[in-house]
């Protein structure tokens, strides 16, 4: 045994480390396995390092520091702040009693934050269904990539109670307002509608939207990440609509409208309209159109539904025109009451054109011109007439220009220059053939001979002052015309059935082909207007009934339309009596028996 136990694993030991280091410096000396790498490069890398270094710390600054935060700030707020928009109260709509015709009831607004959205088949169906709507449709707007959709407006509250009772991630709702119209389909085109973001569309909703919309409000809502409100503030308070009320009478508006959906029924026309207004103080007391529409219901709604044809129907007047003409000629000093004119043989040729009358009268006064609505007669004493005589009364009177009565719609009829007008046309024009007229026109028109002489202008809105007139003609002519209009519901006169038991009434009955592209065709406008009671005029009231079927004249359609509406208007109204009761056949009967 050697003296020196650990010698032989030293010396193993240092021989390995020898040959290592020989193994080293043999793979070093290999040219294949050295790579010269330049000084520069170490360097270079180095600075980019450096330089990259250095952007992050300018990025940190920027972002952290103040510089431009605008940008993170919105899109942080975005997921936790919303500012909603709060709809101020719409104000409400009465009739000149008071009567609500118009009020905003409390409904919900139901939106979506898609990407919040944690819903199952089951509960999509269910919520889909609950909204009224297909699962598709909905599926599609909650795959919106906004931060907010609106998935249905105006919901009613008991629906919005059982859509939160869901507990549906990203399913949210807020307050707002629907319309609501308790009179339906009576009062639809004086008040007219809203459409789903409470903003009037047609009627008063339309020409008064700033006075009944008021100014919206808005909230700053802070929510938490588990959507719960943390903070919420009025940035700006709502401003609730005001109030208007109206000077319709919602009586007589039903009046006129039952009235006016029996004549269609039994003449089984087209369509009607009807209009009532004070005759003192140019309020409108009723304004009816058929067919008409629910408001409530404004997915139904078309578009000839919704016309306000008392404002926007033009139609050629026919013989409702005849006493302007002869109001005109009296005026001017051409004729008088008592004066007569040869009618016969009933038809009268201008140039190579020929009119008629519908009887051969022979000899008639002025007033009876009138009261028989003679074509012939008017013709000769329009013709008599300066044109310009003619169109200045026309115009005087609101013909060719539309009626300021502050309503979305109203037109203005076609009433041509004078010196355009030959021979034929002036003495067609004077019987209400080659001019068009609104009812509203028509019926203000009126007004002139009710009181005497003086155009009243009509409102819509109850008024707290009396209206201020424009005297348009002589109280003489038109107390005149009034007593020629009285006998044209006379017996002898064109519209007896406008007559009504108690009250002497005066008017005009109407009768004129319509046009149509261009050309007439044999297609009629019937018509009254007329007003009551005679020796204290109240009301004015016009008629028109749009295609009749069978009877077409005015005083077998309109006139009866005229007399049911004011015999009612005029008991609704209190309005005394001012002709003597006839006496009844019955009773006259027994007295004379022995």
């Amino acid at each position: 045994m050697s003296r020196f136990p650990d010698a032989r694993p030293q010396i193993s030991f240092r021989r390995a480390r020898k040959t290592a280091r020989r193994e080293r410096a043999s793979s070093h000396a290999n040219p294949l396995l050295t790579v010269a790498l330049p000084a520069w490069r170490s360097k270079l890398m180095l600075f980019l390092l450096f330089v990259g270094f250095l952007a992050l710390a300018g990025r940190t600054f920027y972002l952290m520091g103040g510089v431009s935060t605008g940008f993170l700030q919105r899109q942080g707020e975005a997921r936790y702040a919303r500012t909603l928009e709060i709809p101020a109260t719409r104000g409400r709509i009465t009739d000149r009693n008071g009567v609500v015709l118009a009020s905003s009831v409390p409904a919900r607004a139901v939106w979506a934050i898609p990407e919040d959205i944690d819903a199952g088949p089951e509960q999509l169906h269910t919520l889909a269904r609950l909204l009224q709507m297909n699962v598709s449709e909905l599926k599609r707007r909650l795959a919106d990539d906004r931060t907010f959709v609106y998935l249905r407006r105006q919901v009613d509250a008991d629906v919005a109670e059982r859509i939160a009772a869901l507990k549906l991630a990203g399913i949210h709702s807020t307050r707002e307002f629907k319309r609501h119209y308790p009179e339906g389909a009576t009062n639809a085109h004086v008040i007219g509608f809203t459409n789903v973001e409470d903003r009037g569309q047609e009627g008063i909703e339309l020409s008064h939207e700033r006075l009944l919309a008021g100014r919206a409000g808005s909230r700053r809502v802070i929510k938490d990440r588990l959507g719960r409100v943390i903070e919420d503030d009025w940035l700006r308070e709502p401003l609730d609509g005001k109030d208007i009320a109206l000077s319709i009478d919602n009586r007589i508006q039903y009046i006129a409208h039952a009235a006016l959906k029996n004549a269609l029924d039994k003449s089984r026309a087209k369509a009607g309209a009807a209009i009532v207004f004070d005759a003192k103080t140019g309020e409108v007391l009723a304004l009816a159109n058929l067919p008409s529409f629910d408001p409530n219901l404004r997915g139904r709604l078309a578009g000839d539904a919704i016309r306000n044809r008392v404002l926007t129907d033009t139609f050629e007047p026919g013989s409702t025109m005849k006493p302007f003409s002869v109001a005109s000629a009296l005026e001017a000093g051409k004729v008088k009451v008592d004066t007569r004119i040869q009618t016969a043989p009933g038809r009268l040729t201008i140039g190579n054109r020929t009119i008629g009358d519908a009887h051969a009268h022979g000899v008639l006064s002025v007033e009876e011109i009138v009261a028989k609505s003679s074509n012939v007669g008017t013709a000769k004493i329009a013709l008599d007439l300066p044109a310009q005589t003619l169109w200045d009364t026309y115009t005087a009177v609101g013909f060719g220009q539309a009626p300021r009565i502050d309503f979305p719609g109203a037109v203005t009829g076609r009433l041509r220059p004078a010196k355009t007008w030959r021979p034929i046309e002036q003495a067609t024009i004077s019987y209400g053939h080659g001019v068009s007229v609104t009812l509203v026109q028509l019926a203000r028109a009126y007004s002139v001979f009710a009181n005497d002489g003086l155009l009243v202008p009509l409102t819509l809105l109850k008024a707290d002052t009396s209206a201020m007139p424009v005297r348009v003609m002589s109280a003489e002519t038109a107390r005149a015309m009034r007593k020629m209009l009285e006998m044209a519901v006379g017996p002898e006169g064109t519209a007896p059935l406008a007559r009504i038991p108690a009250y002497r009434v005066a008017g005009k009955t109407g009768t004129a082909y319509k046009i149509k592209n261009g050309q007439y065709v044999k297609e009629y406008v019937a018509s009254f207007v007329g007003f009551a009671p005679v020796s204290d005029p109240r009301i004015v009231v016009a008629v028109m009934i749009d295609e009749p079927a069978g009877q077409h004249y005015g005083g077998q359609v309109a006139a009866p339309v005229f007399a049911a509406i004011t015999a009612s208007a005029l008991r609704t109204l209190h309005v005394t009596p001012d002709a003597p009761q006839e006496p009844n056949r019955e009773m006259v009967a027994l007295r004379r028996t022995p």
